[in-house]
């Protein structure tokens, strides 16, 4: 089985995008209270806005599941306030269940957490709970900068994300490290900001010791890492001068990475460098990048192609295709017998 465990609703039914605005529109009024969505979607406009996209491009490139979440640039956890964030967190990820219960043998739930500037995290930990205990979603999306570019949250690795690390390890589930859209003009939000937080968590992990605290928590740095997988020699370095352990002492029992490169030499030097048990198959489907390189002919965000054509054993391959997303998503196993 081949899974994919970057996937976003980027085709979401414009509906989800109407109320978003009429969201946004009644946050000028201080007076108006931002009602719950009643969103008009019907499964006909779920399946219409699926079969043309995820859905074909699936089948086209010899993909099977989709670890699936809302679309990571409209988190804007900076917009409006926690009520806001709330009630958009809930509309998005209820349509998510909507796919999945639509297509449960292609995709899998994930969720937006309904993080907001200045508020606890912990307060993101019921809408988690609700996801995984009443929706089958096996993960979450964590925004490490709720700000939108500012980075006014502590580091991950402070005790202000504690009481939601507890809820994860309590369920059972792992979260990507995914920003969102960024509203300061020096960070391009998905050319800047996405890489940028990669590597800022990367490091955040190196200098603490979170994960003696959190043995069993489980973090996915996507689009590759970042910067982290370039610069290797730059943090095993780093390590040592801090008197740090090895980094795959340190890291590598908490911290895997996808496989989002878009092109070739990147995710022959993914491959090289971190080892083959940290690396998940990923592609972001149909996300960042959609054109088509015209170097190969091919979709940039075909990574399934890239990884065809390196010259892994069958091991390798499962370990990549399956099952190392077995082992850091430890509800997936269930739900995909389920489905």
């Amino acid at each position: 089985m081949i899974i994919d465990c970057h996937g976003h609703y980027t085709t979401a039914p414009k509906a989800l995008q109407a109320y978003r605005d009429s969201q946004i529109a009644g946050l000028k009024d201080p007076s108006l209270v931002p009602q719950p969505a009643r969103l008009a979607i019907s499964d006909d406009e779920i399946r219409e806005s699926l079969e043309n996209a995820q859905l074909k491009l699936q089948r086209a490139r010899g993909t099977d599941v989709t670890i699936f979440s809302p679309r990571a640039s409209a988190m804007a956890h900076h917009i409006g306030n926690e009520t806001t964030s709330r009630h958009w967190s809930q509309a998005c990820n209820d349509l998510i269940h909507r796919v999945c219960t639509l297509y449960p043998s292609n995709f899998v739930g994930v969720c937006q957490l309904p993080q907001s500037p200045g508020v606890p995290p912990e307060r993101s930990a019921g809408e988690l709970e609700r996801c995984v205990k009443e929706l089958g979603f096996v993960g979450c999306n964590l925004n490490p900068d709720p700000s939108g570019g500012n980075w006014t949250a502590p580091p991950l690795t402070d005790r202000h994300w504690y009481p939601l690390y507890e809820k994860m390890v309590e369920l059972e589930v792992p979260a990507m490290v995914h920003v969102s859209s960024s509203c300061n003009p020096n960070f391009h939000a998905t050319g800047a900001h996405y890489l940028n937080a990669d590597t800022t968590a990367f490091m955040q992990f190196l200098t603490s010791d979170l994960f003696k605290d959190f043995p069993t928590l489980k973090f996915v740095i996507p689009h590759g890492g970042g910067a982290v997988p370039y610069h290797w020699g730059r943090y095993r370095g780093l390590a040592q001068d801090m008197k740090r352990p090895p980094l795959e002492e340190l890291l590598l029992g908490n911290v895997f990475f996808d496989t989002c490169v878009y092109h070739q030499p990147g995710i022959e030097l993914l491959l090289k460098v971190i080892p083959i048990d940290n690396i998940i198959f990923g592609s972001e489907m149909v996300g960042a990048v959609r054109g088509i390189d015209p170097r190969t002919g091919q979709y940039y965000d075909d990574t399934k192609r890239y990884i065809d054509a390196l010259p892994l054993g069958e091991a390798e391959r499962q370990k990549l295709f399956e099952g190392n997303a077995l082992k850091v998503y430890p509800r997936l196993k269930s739900r995909l017998a389920a489905a």
